[in-house]
């Protein structure tokens, strides 16, 4: 299986338990592994055989403006499932990290999902 890696993509979410946390959008890191085959890509030289990284980031920002949600763990699902359903990822690894706790770097969370988990 080979590997797209996008390692923290920088975006702004309304995101938190809280409805004060949710007032204004937070800076997140959005690292994503888009895992697929793309041999057929890499014989051919052609961006449609293989995941389009750049529309895919386009889109998941475009996502992140109009949204909010809760939980890390809600944003992450949708981004992973997006990358399956969206973008033909056979799976994907979705970590979100943002900045909220008192004396601590980042918190955060870390899913993958596979394509078979995504058609059930």
């Amino acid at each position: 299986m080979d590997t797209i890696v996008i390692n923290e993509l920088e975006a702004h979410a309304r995101i938190g338990v809280p409805d004060s946390e949710r007032g204004k959008p937070q800076r997140l890191l959005i690292s994503v592994e888009l895992r697929s085959s793309f041999g057929e890509a890499a014989a051919t030289d052609d961006l449609s055989k293989t995941i389009d990284y750049d529309r895919f980031c386009r889109d998941l920002r475009a996502h992140l403006a109009v949204g909010q949600w809760k939980l890390l763990e809600t944003l992450a699902e949708q981004i992973a499932n997006k990358a399956i359903s969206d973008f033909g990822a056979n799976s994907a690894v979705v970590e979100i990290k943002k900045f909220v706790i008192p004396r601590t770097k980042w918190v955060g969370v870390r899913i993958e999902r596979l394509m078979s988990e995504h058609s059930t």
